[in-house]
């Protein structure tokens, strides 16, 4: 799925908050997409420099390579140079950051400079790769990348998983009596959808990895790939807790729309079930939902701190939807 900016720095900062962040991101995107700005709101998080003076010289310990040269590629000097940077040791509280714009212009041999830094990144690094054509980058890169993609024009797409939990929202706001098997059902409902994500991050990874098996079984050894078996375990708990994170926020949202209808302020994220968030503000006072959005947010946090997943959902449900 593609992510707005603001989701898409909102899930960084929560990753980061969880220490939860990986140390490589590939931020992609068309023209006008919102690459720089999600890079420089990471940045600013972990490095504590302004996010206005990211991409500018005035920045600590953040390195930036972009096409300089006349052929608008990325050469090996300025990687060399970059990766000398990170090497530094940082300051108490900061964090170094590199960051490759328009990283599809990297050269040949920059690129393959670049990808050993990936394998082994320095200390207390972050490395953010910034493309319109994450295609053209080399497979090996992109596998090492946790991918951000960013939607046009900073527009939402909408993803299937997050269709299916809108349905059963509206579904569950056209139930006249709420309660237990009500927040039970919607529980389960999210779970099921939770756990196809999973399985489709899974087959994806898989894929790659096969991929990888397919192109380099004979020119490295066992270790290698059994490295590269444990990297796409992580990757797809990382991808599926990003994923997990953003039903979080539709949910969030949609509370947020039934509250702005209690308020009569004109809804924003689901102006196609107006009926539903508005009879929900009908049936709940404004202090009632603040208290379901409220135990949102704490569900949300204790997601991050590695509670079972199903009794989190089921205990914070029957306060969201059981009543």
């Amino acid at each position: 799925m593609a992510f707005t900016p603001k989701a898409a720095i909102g899930l960084l900062r929560r990753a980061h908050d969880q220490k939860r962040l990986g140390h490589a991101y590939l931020i992609s995107g068309p023209a006008g997409s919102g690459k720089r700005e999600v890079a420089a709101e990471l940045a600013s998080t972990v490095n504590g420099t302004d996010s206005d003076e990211v991409f500018s010289s005035r920045a600590r310990e953040i390195f930036v390579a972009e096409p300089e040269s006349k052929s608008r590629r990325i050469l090996i000097e300025q990687i060399r140079e970059l990766e000398h940077g990170l090497q530094m040791q940082a300051a108490e509280g900061r964090r170094k950051v590199a960051i490759i714009a328009e990283a599809d212009r990297l050269q040949p041999q920059a690129a393959n400079a670049f990808l050993k830094t990936l394998e082994e990144p320095p200390a207390n690094s972050l490395l953010l790769l910034l493309s319109a054509l994450p295609e053209a980058l080399p497979d090996t890169i992109v596998s090492r990348c946790i991918s951000i993609p960013l939607a046009a024009n900073g527009e939402d797409i909408e993803s299937p998983e997050r269709a299916e939990l809108v349905e059963l929202l509206r579904a569950t706001a056209r139930e006249k009596n709420w309660g237990v098997q009500q927040a039970y059902r919607v529980a389960q409902g999210l779970h099921s959808l939770l756990s196809e994500v999973r399985e489709q991050i899974k087959a994806d990874t898989a894929e790659a990895l096969k991929g990888e098996e397919t192109r380099y079984r004979n020119s490295t050894d066992g270790a290698w790939l059994d490295d590269r078996e444990d990297y796409y375990k992580a990757l797809t708990e990382s991808l599926y807790i990003q994923r997990r994170a953003m039903l979080i926020e539709v949910l969030l949202e949609w509370w947020s729309d039934v509250l702005r209808a209690c308020t009569g302020v004109a809804r924003r994220d689901f102006t196609a079930a107006k009926k539903e968030t508005s009879a929900l503000a009908e049936r709940f006072s404004g202090p009632e939902v603040l208290r379901r959005i409220q135990r949102l947010e704490e569900l949300r946090d204790n997601l991050g701190r590695n509670i079972q997943e199903p009794l989190a959902f089921e205990v914070a449900f029957l306060e969201v939807f059981g009543a």
